[in-house]
């Protein structure tokens, strides 16, 4: 096995016991407010602290990208790992069984090892660049549907950012005459994973981190899918905007969402 896999299936399942123990206290749950509805909790926290000391224990020289800690920089900074402690916080405090821990390993500029863990479901999905992706111990492969046309497509809603909502809303509208139908399950790393496991056949998102889609990101792509962001580039890390699907759906989503798009778009 590649060995910073191994650390980062290591630090993932940590970071799962974590949160898998405080999800079954969550009358003990510390919740603090960072912004309009966006929150931390205290399981966030000691996931993310979880992770940061299995990773310093083997590669103490790597840099650290974290959701709640932000850049740890280390003497090696062409390596980065991106984490995200515990993706879909909202549905964890709401007691909502749908959340996961996102680790995604950088080397010069390309993630080259991505890991997603959901405590609840014992599920782990693992990528490594040019080695294919896994669901625990199978293979993902991406199914080669030919149309939009009765699709199930996955989405986020810019809650962070409500002055997007009816860009958002008009996106759904045009898709709407041809997908079967919508998911909003509020964890985009595992909304990534479901694409790659063929649960559903597609996701796109505005308002999102890196340390959202960094690992999933991967994850699809070894699975024989696209990511891009909206206007079918690769900025997605950076520019907050993503959809990903098979080649032949991925372009009729963009054909669909990027007439609806302001000119000189941003998120």
């Amino acid at each position: 096995m590649n060995p910073m896999l191994n650390i980062a299936i290591r630090a993932a399942r940590r970071a799962g016991n974590i949160i898998a123990k405080g999800y079954e206290r969550r009358d003990e749950l510390q919740t603090v407010k960072k912004s309009e509805n966006d929150f931390v909790t205290n399981i966030d926290k000691a996931s993310e602290a979880a992770i940061i000391e299995i990773i310093k224990k083997s590669y103490p020289e790597h840099t650290i990208i974290c959701e709640e800690s932000g850049a740890l920089v280390g003497t090696d900074s062409d390596v980065q790992w991106v984490i995200d402690p515990l993706d879909g916080t909202t549905n964890f405090i709401k007691g909502l069984p749908h959340f996961a821990v996102s680790i995604a390993i950088r080397v010069k500029g390309r993630t080259e090892v991505g890991v997603v863990y959901d405590p609840i479901r014992n599920e782990l999905f693992t990528a490594v660049r040019g080695k294919g992706a896994k669901l625990n111990d199978i293979r993902l492969r991406v199914e080669d549907k030919r149309e939009l046309k009765g699709t199930i497509l996955a989405t986020g809603f810019p809650f962070k950012k409500t002055a997007l909502m009816p860009l958002q809303f008009a996106m759904m509208t045009s898709l709407a005459n041809d997908v079967a139908d919508f998911r909003r399950t509020g964890s985009a790393a595992l909304d990534l994973c479901y694409t790659a496991a063929n649960r559903v056949d597609g996701y796109f998102e505005m308002g999102i981190k890196a340390w959202d889609i960094a690992a999933g990101d991967l994850i699809v792509r070894e699975a024989g899918g696209l990511v891009c962001d909206f206007k079918g580039g690769h900025d997605y890390l950076t520019c907050s905007h993503v959809v990903c699907a098979n080649p032949r759906i991925i372009k009729d989503i963009l054909n669909k969402i990027q007439p609806i798009l302001p000119e000189n778009f941003k998120v």
